[in-house]
């Protein structure tokens, strides 16, 4: 078992009698059903649809304060803030940046709920492991209760990476990238389902008419690792953009029917002229390139 303090997570706490309901109203997943232990990923998106940030929210017991916790970028914790306090209004809530005081750490390769802090399992895949919204002073406390050994933020990325899970700031853009994009909608961060909210009308289309064109794909190399932000190409042709890299995988923005006229031609990809190739995940159930029909 592995853990990890994750340094490019902030927190944000959303509390009042009215959080719920906000929330509810705001993200695209439904917070209705968050409760202590069982967090779930979602975002908030600009009228256009696309993602302004997107966070895991967890609940706190009520003997503990209660509220909701937003595991967040934490580079946008303070836009999440301006965000969440605009729409506001009358609802009677309060948000705060706890990010100089809590972070969260991520632990993998071994189930691990920790008592130094908010833990819950990863709503985005559980193969991704726990998180605990804690004080970093105590992580390495907090390791050591669960038997994990202490590492750095770049094996988690590594774990993350070989399990085909985007992050954002860094293998999408925010405010440009849709949420099918970004695969939020295969990884659990969106309820076609629950009631309006902000983007609602663009995400519906995009999953009723199959229209996503571009998707984060996992890919595999067997060279070194390309630098990230290169093309890819299929022969003369451009078909996306290389992403993060770690240890043989990676993700890469791609154009679905470009790559898959490339796969039926026999064309294969690179980038950097190093060989890629695209990997499906077990959690992909979008129709994947090459095949003839969606994975059930």
């Amino acid at each position: 078992m592995q853990a990890a303090l994750l340094p490019e997570r902030g927190v944000v706490k959303v509390d009042g009698e009215d959080a719920r309901r906000f929330l509810n109203g705001l993200a695209t997943n439904d917070i209705g059903g968050v409760k202590p232990g069982q967090a779930r990923y979602a975002g908030l998106l600009t009228p256009q649809g696309k993602i302004v940030v997107d966070f895991i929210a967890a609940e706190a017991e009520p003997g503990d304060g209660g509220g909701f916790f937003l595991d967040c970028p934490r580079a946008l914790s303070g836009i999440l803030v301006e965000k969440l306090t605009f729409y506001k209004l009358r609802a009677k809530i309060a948000v705060a940046d706890l990010s100089e005081t809590l972070g969260v750490m991520a632990v993998w390769n071994g189930a691990g709920l920790s008592e130094y802090g908010l833990s819950y399992v990863d709503p985005r895949l559980p193969a991704l492991g726990t998180r605990t919204i804690l004080p970093p002073t105590v992580i390495a406390e907090a390791a050591a209760d669960l038997g994990a050994t202490l590492t750095d933020a770049e094996a988690y990325d590594a774990h993350r990476i070989a399990l085909g899970v985007p992050r954002g700031g860094l293998d999408f853009a925010y405010g440009d990238t849709f949420p099918h994009e970004a695969d939020m909608d295969q990884l659990a961060g969106v309820d076609f389902d629950k009631g309006c909210y902000v983007g609602q009308e663009v995400v519906s289309r995009v999953e009723h008419r199959a229209s996503a064109r571009n998707r984060l794909l996992p890919v595999a190399y067997d060279q070194f690792a390309p630098f990230s932000g290169l093309p890819v190409m299929a022969g003369e042709k451009q078909v996306g953009a290389l992403a993060s890299t770690a240890k043989g995988r990676g993700l890469a923005m791609l154009r679905l029917d470009r790559v898959a006229d490339a796969l039926a031609a026999g064309t294969p990809l690179n980038c950097g002229n190093i060989p890629l190739r695209i990997v499906k995940p077990a959690w992909a159930k979008f129709p994947w390139p090459g095949e003839s029909k969606a994975s059930s």
